[in-house]
């Protein structure tokens, strides 16, 4: 149980990072978004050309080798990143099951995020990124009128 705490605190520290580092270049997400298919991306964004970007990270070398749900993200993004702490042996990213001609490298602390191998661009078919799209913004302001009034929760369609 202690384990799982740690890591999700550090995949916390992570995900702050890469924030920080979307921010800096106006892209603005959300984490632990919802998808259509029953997955939930660590983190899910839009940038300033509408496009959507999803983050899958990961901290531990045995979850990024045990994860096998990971191409399920794929419909639902432009582009993909794996997020992962300094330190964490990155090797396993660049064979054949991790499709690194399709999925980038961001690794990240608690202050900052640098892409170490940029996501190539996998355009949506323009009317899935509007759902998508729409659906972000429509968690993101659930997720904000909440925060500013927790009554409001049992509200309306939970992401």
């Amino acid at each position: 149980m202690m384990d799982s705490i740690m890591e999700a605190q550090k995949a916390g520290v992570v995900a702050r990072g890469i924030a920080r580092l979307f921010a800096r270049n106006d892209i603005w997400c959300l984490s632990e978004m919802p998808l259509r298919n029953g997955r939930r991306a660590d983190l899910m964004g839009v940038d300033s050309k509408g496009r959507v970007i999803i983050v899958e990270i990961k901290v531990q070398r045995a979850d990024l080798l045990g994860d096998g749900k990971w191409p399920d993200y794929l419909d639902f993004c432009d582009r993909f990143y794996w997020g992962v702490p300094p330190g964490l042996d990155r090797s396993p990213l660049e064979g054949e099951g991790y499709r690194p001609d399709c999925c980038g490298i961001i690794v990240a602390d608690g202050y900052d995020g640098e892409i170490l191998r940029p996501a190539p661009l996998r355009p949506l078919a323009a009317a899935r990124r509007k759902v998508e799209v729409e659906r972000l913004a429509r968690a993101a302001l659930r997720r904000a009128t909440v925060a500013l009034d927790p009554q409001c929760a049992p509200w309306g369609t939970p992401e």
